[in-house]
């Protein structure tokens, strides 16, 4: 057995390598199985490409098909036309049962960016069926995957890996937003600013159904555009007050120097309002929002980001205390597979060379009971007995070395050695 692993991912390489390395479409994929089965028609290929990973896994369990890092390497250089040195130093490659083992942390999501993320199990899914569907898969890594698959759920199913969400905007929306609205699909979003972190927090109040949504910023183009993407519409910064007594989530990330809204001004909106509920979400660096205005009345829900990041904190600090017991049920379900795969590459060998040695103790012992007529039952058996020590001592060096030799790769060469040195027929 020979698995190969080529890894890129976002640990050690940066968005400019992945985005060189990704497999972008399905048909992109489906040149690369064509161009992998052209060049190597014994062996098995599966492809994974996110947009925090590619990974290629190679496997073969046949001599002749035997793969190496540097025709991987060659092959992804060749497809993507791409010279090799200007990303060899960004992979890592991993081979036999390290490549097994890589194969289950990322499906449990030990390799991600967040830990316990789901996404990851429904990309390797996917991932695979594409290859299955290019024909691409065969015994070792139909089997690989979907042991894969099953070792994330006992993972999912026997640790808290998954609990706790641990981005701030994933926190702002599930955990605080949840605690004081029960539905987002009849809420008013007024979103402060057009960054990145005003968009992942829009894309999580999106999932939780939230449809009116306005966008403020100076540069109204920039409002214009983050708007557009989430099917809102953008206004006039100078008509934030306003704003702010419609919104029933508020969501603020400027980075200005100074405080946005003060006290005073948002007292103001709150008696020109019938002070419904309003959760404000202040994602600024400094304060955009004066901490004081959590205090006008019941009614004003002020979360800031040290709030929310010490949440993120807590639930990390829980996911990485069950790290620990992922990676034991990992280790457990690694041996267990290469085991299996151990007593398929090696078992009829290791069975024929016991039953040689068994057939020819037990004719021995039979030829010396027969010169031997007078020896007691007693004593036979403690011949025997004896027999059968000598010869599982002696069977013991060679069968733990090809058992050793097993977990890396089929040992075609080592079986071939004990098959010619024991004259074992086929």
């Amino acid at each position: 057995m020979n698995v190969v692993v080529l890894s890129c991912n976002h640990h050690h390489a940066g968005l400019e390598v992945r985005e060189k390395l990704a497999f972008a479409s399905e048909d992109q994929l489906t040149r690369a199985y064509a161009d992998w089965q052209h060049q190597h028609p014994a062996s098995e290929l599966v492809v994974l490409s996110t947009c925090n990973r590619v990974e290629i896994y190679a496997a073969s369990d046949e001599e002749s098909a035997e793969l190496s890092i540097q025709q991987i390497s060659d092959f992804v250089s060749a497809f993507h036309d791409l010279p090799s040195d200007e990303f060899t130093s960004s992979v890592l490659y991993h081979h036999g049962e390290a490549a097994v083992e890589h194969l289950f942390e990322v499906v449990c999501s030990l390799d991600s960016m967040v830990l316990g993320e789901p996404q990851i199990v429904q990309q390797v899914k996917e991932a695979y069926r594409i290859a299955q569907e290019n024909s691409s898969c065969g015994l070792l890594t139909n089997t690989l995957f979907q042991q894969a698959l099953a070792v994330s759920a006992k993972v999912r199913t026997n640790t808290k890996l998954s609990e706790g969400r641990v981005s701030i905007a994933s926190v702002a929306v599930g955990d605080f937003g949840r605690s004081i609205f029960n539905r987002f699909d009849n809420k008013a979003v007024l979103v402060i600013g057009a960054g990145e972190m005003a968009e992942e927090t829009l894309r999580y109040l999106k999932d939780e159904g939230v449809e009116r949504i306005v966008v403020v910023n100076r540069n109204r183009q920039r409002a214009d555009a983050l708007a557009s993407k989430f099917g809102g519409v953008s206004d006039d910064f100078e008509n934030l007050t306003t704003l702010l007594g419609e919104a029933h989530v508020i969501v603020s990330t400027t980075g200005a120097t100074k405080t946005l809204i003060d006290h005073e001004r948002f007292e103001k909106v709150r008696q020109a309002s019938d002070r419904k509920p309003v959760f404000i979400l202040d994602l600024g660096a400094p304060r955009d929002f004066d901490p004081s205005i959590g205090r006008i009345d019941d009614n004003v829900f002020l979360y800031d980001i040290d709030a929310l990041e010490a949440t993120c904190d807590r639930n990390r600090e829980l996911r990485v205390s069950e790290v620990q017991h992922a990676k034991k049920i990992i280790k457990q379900q690694t041996d267990r597979f290469m085991h299996e795969v151990y007593h398929r590459a090696t078992g009829p060998v290791i069975q024929r060379l016991r039953e040689q040695w068994s057939d020819i103790s037990r004719s021995e012992l039979d030829l010396l009971c027969r010169r031997e007529p007078g020896l007691t039952d007693a004593q036979r058996a403690a011949i025997e007995k004896t027999v059968h020590r000598i010869v599982n001592k002696l069977l013991h060096p060679p069968l733990e070395t090809l058992k050793d030799e097993a977990r890396a790769g089929t040992p075609h060469g080592l079986l071939d050695a004990i098959r010619q040195l024991f004259h074992l027929r086929e």
